[in-house]
């Protein structure tokens, strides 16, 4: 539920305790696993949610820059509107006029009346080896209105890649990725464990209204936290599938249950393989040409917008996908011989196995693509409320502070009085999933080593002063 320390002690007395003066029932389970969920409720908290307050930023700036985008390059993405479209080998030519340098890695053809076509280029100097030169042409004059870096499959100019990139791994390379698959791995452990001890309060002790101080913020931080707890389970999911970690035994998962996402042949032999999106030698409107293999991509229903993809090489073949990731998806595929024209390869999306749909449909609302501006807005709200928990956790862990002392932490020993019926089958459940999820299990081992050594030196020290 939360991300930041939900360090809840109630100042009335417990109803089961001697303090309220009526006889204590029979202890529930919940009783001694409550503390349990609660220090570690605090402790992840405490420590991760530094990570989840940048990826909760970063995440807001990124699902803004979509719309910004649009304004700061509409001058690029954007064209008069025409009467007739010129072909889109003529569309490349006067691309290729502009900006010899580099091969033609794909070409995306206008998909609206008013938009501009994408002629990328790969291997341009000065070009950033895992982006493309994007050369934006007027497909009814041919006039080439600019070229701009563009990355991934959604089609990023420079504003959102930089965002994204900086979300992503803090422009730190593989080793930046571990911040966000860390506070993936955690959002949805803290979430469960504040939304637990939400709905264990007493429904009056909920309530925001006529209260003040650390018991109002622990309302405010509840509340707001219940209510965005689904939208940060799927967060942390859908960011997971393609971490560095946790997302390779995903796919290691989906592979062995036959669930991969299948890719369209681009070689002779008809089997699904993948094929590298780039250029032959010969250049991009090789064989038939690009306009004879756009034709045979629209005669097997692939409407816009669509990519086409050059030959690798001499034996390989044209490959026309479709790139919607909004809704409804459009993620159809053909690869087509250079030499006839003909449609060797079929892939449909309809066809993808449910897992590879459902991670498909994750990842782009994730990102922000599925449902659009709606999709980017819901994406704004769920950041904006991760920000406000953080901030609210640590102005409890404040408000716990007594006289002087800055966030009392949650007493020590409550995994002793959980039964060993329970605490046994959930260490190994922590231990499996710790394994799948190492960025989980590795901290929350640090964590449970660093509290037992912290608990046995106090109590070396209390024994110390006992004997004195």
């Amino acid at each position: 539920m939360t991300t930041a320390p939900s360090t809840e002690t109630d100042d009335s007395p417990d109803p089961d305790s001697p303090e309220s003066g009526t006889p204590a029932p029979r202890r529930s389970l919940w009783a001694p696993l409550r503390p349990l969920v609660l220090r570690l409720h605090f402790y992840a908290g405490v420590l991760v949610a530094p990570f989840l307050l940048v990826a909760a930023t970063t995440g807001l700036l990124y699902a803004a820059s979509f719309q910004a985008e649009k304004i700061l390059y509409a001058h690029e993405m954007t064209v008069p509107v025409g009467e007739d479209k010129l072909p889109i080998s003529e569309q490349v030519a006067a691309a290729r006029e502009e900006h010899p340098q580099g091969t033609v890695a794909a070409v995306r053809p206008s998909p609206e009346a008013d938009a501009s076509t994408r002629v990328l280029l790969s291997g341009v100097p000065g070009v950033d080896a895992e982006h493309k030169l994007a050369v934006f042409v007027d497909p009814y004059t041919g006039e080439v209105r600019g070229a701009l870096e563009q990355y991934g499959s959604t089609g990023a100019l420079p504003l959102r890649t930089w965002i994204d990139e900086f979300h992503r791994d803090l422009h730190l390379g593989e080793t930046g990725r571990l911040y966000s698959e860390l506070a993936a791995s955690w959002l949805w452990v803290i979430a469960g464990g504040g939304l637990v001890l939400w709905f264990s309060r007493r429904r009056k002790q909920r309530k925001v209204r006529g209260t003040s101080g650390r018991r109002r913020t622990l309302s405010l931080h509840g509340t707001v936290g219940v209510w965005a707890a689904a939208g940060f389970f799927f967060l942390s999911a859908t960011g997971l599938t393609w971490s560095a970690y946790a997302g390779s035994h995903i796919d290691a998962l989906r592979t062995s249950l036959n669930q991969a996402t299948p890719t369209v042949s681009a070689s002779s032999g008809g089997e699904h393989a993948e094929h590298e999106s780039s250029s032959a030698e010969s250049g991009a409107d090789h064989g038939v040409g690009l306009d004879k293999v756009l034709a045979a991509g629209r005669a097997e229903g692939l409407g816009d917008p669509v990519e086409i993809v050059p030959p690798a090489d001499a034996s390989s073949a044209y490959v026309v996908q479709q790139v919607q990731r909004s809704w409804p998806t459009k993620q159809d595929a053909v690869a087509v011989n250079p030499t006839n024209g003909q449609v060797m390869d079929v892939v449909r999306f309809a066809d993808y196995p449910v897992l590879a749909k459902l991670s498909r449909w994750g990842i782009d609302a994730h990102t922000g693509v599925l449902f659009g501006i709606v999709n980017q807005i819901a994406l704004m709200g769920l950041a904006l409320c991760l920000i406000l928990l953080i901030l609210w956790g640590y102005r409890m862990w404040w408000q716990r502070g007594r006289a002087s002392a800055f966030g009392r932490p949650i007493p020590r020993g409550a995994w002793q009085q959980v039964p060993p019926y329970v605490l046994v089958p959930l260490m190994a459940t922590v231990a499996v999933v710790g394994y799948f999820v190492p960025l989980l299990g590795i901290p929350l081992a640090a964590f449970i080593a660093v509290d037992v050594v912290l608990g046995e030196i106090a109590y070396r020290r209390g024994k110390r002063t006992y004997a004195r």
